[in-house]
């Protein structure tokens, strides 16, 4: 077959809930079959896109990749995403898959077969079967780790996120890294994760991250963590869940820090940054994200805070919109207009409200309460 032999199992049953299914990849490209892991989160949605994570080392790397990722978008922010783990430890595969030249640095005729396989058969192939986003990243471990930067070299790269775990890195790798990363317009988020313990990789992996450092560039999102108690086999447990942490770190709930040190300390329109916090996430990753009400109730905080109470207009629109069959649309509505100094608008706006659903801290009781104060203040 020219393109990829799936089990129908699989294409019949992914949709419904969450699996993990191994399946044979019969490659054309490679002129061998491959094993590979799919994940697909709990009943997925066509009308939703999906992030999708490739991970290389799949037998030691895939199923920590998934729980991580199944923990963070369940607790943490991170949207659900596709993993897709390709297997590469039998007869040592990673080896041939990822070999380069000694001297030019470039990969071997067997690496170049692998490149195509990820990019030109799994990936259109996910592409056009499931509801990918645009957004796509991918993970290695040591040799695998240096294999994923050939990407770089690309004009456009298929990936905007890479997580390098203690890479043992082809000749002149710390240098055209940075070189290629300064290339690059669109976002980019690169994680770097080194081993304390000394080792021959260790001063290169060390000249890299100096020179992603040197990078300056906006588009450019880039992570070092170095964890000291791991050596060069525990590091591959260390840094998944922080490299997740930090390239999808735009998902998560305003934080109290980030509500102090950010949108109080702000000048703009409290609002503004609501508005710019999500629409960042659609310009970075490709989709939307429906806005959590621990986000409105922070951007609703601060409005009152700051005595900006133009902001509760927009804010309430959002909430008719987000949160239609709920009192926060018409409520934040209400003390916009009794704040403009419109108490009979307050008052209509106040009875609508009372006539929704509770939510949160809002109560009918506190509807209530604001229509008995305007019309005791104003004789309605």
């Amino acid at each position: 077959m020219r393109y990829v032999s799936l089990i129908f199992a699989l294409l019949f049953g992914m949709t419904s809930y969450s699996q993990v299914t191994q399946e044979i990849f019969e490659s054309f490209k490679l002129q061998e079959r491959r094993d590979v892991h799919y994940f697909f989160p709990e009943n997925m949605d066509e009308t939703k896109k999906y992030p999708l994570i490739i991970v290389l080392d799949g037998e030691y790397l895939f199923e920590q990749v998934v729980a991580t990722s199944k923990f963070y978008s369940r607790f943490h922010g991170m949207p659900q995403s596709i993993v897709v783990g390709v297997n590469q430890s039998e007869n040592d595969l990673r080896y041939e898959d990822c070999a380069f030249d000694p001297e030019s640095g470039l990969p071997s005729e067997k690496g170049k077969r692998f490149f195509e396989f990820i990019g030109m058969e799994l990936i259109p192939y996910l592409d056009l079967n499931y509801s990918t986003a645009p957004f796509k990243m991918i993970v290695g471990y040591d040799i695998t780790a240096n294999f994923m930067n050939y990407w770089l070299f690309k004009d456009n790269s298929i990936f905007d996120g890479y997580v390098s775990i203690s890479p043992i890195l082809a000749p002149e790798m710390e240098s055209r890294v940075p070189m290629r990363l300064a290339t690059f317009e669109n976002q980019i988020f690169y994680q770097l994760i080194v081993e304390g313990e000394d080792n021959k990789e260790k001063q290169t992996i060390m000249a890299l991250d100096k020179g992603i450092k040197g990078v300056k560039k906006e588009s450019l999102h880039y992570f070092f963590d170095e964890y000291t108690n791991a050596d060069h086999i525990s590091v591959a447990t260390y840094g998944i869940g922080k490299a997740l942490d930090n390239i999808f770190g735009m998902f998560k709930p305003i934080s109290p820090k980030e509500y102090k040190t950010q949108i109080l300390t702000s000048e703009e329109p409290v609002y503004n940054y609501l508005e710019n916090k999500y629409q960042g996430i659609v310009d970075m990753f490709g989709f939307s994200k429906p806005v959590e009400l621990n986000d409105i109730m922070a951007i609703y905080a601060a409005s009152r805070k700051k005595e900006d109470f133009e902001s509760l207009k927009p804010l309430a629109d959002l909430c008719k919109k987000e949160y239609p069959e709920t009192m926060l649309g018409f409520y934040f509505e209400g003390e916009y207009y009794e704040q403009l100094g419109e108490p009979k608008k307050a008052l209509s706006t106040f009875e609508k409200a009372f006539q929704m659903k509770e939510i949160d801290f809002l109560t009918k009781e506190m509807a209530l309460e604001k229509m008995d104060a305007l019309k005791a203040d104003f004789g309605f």
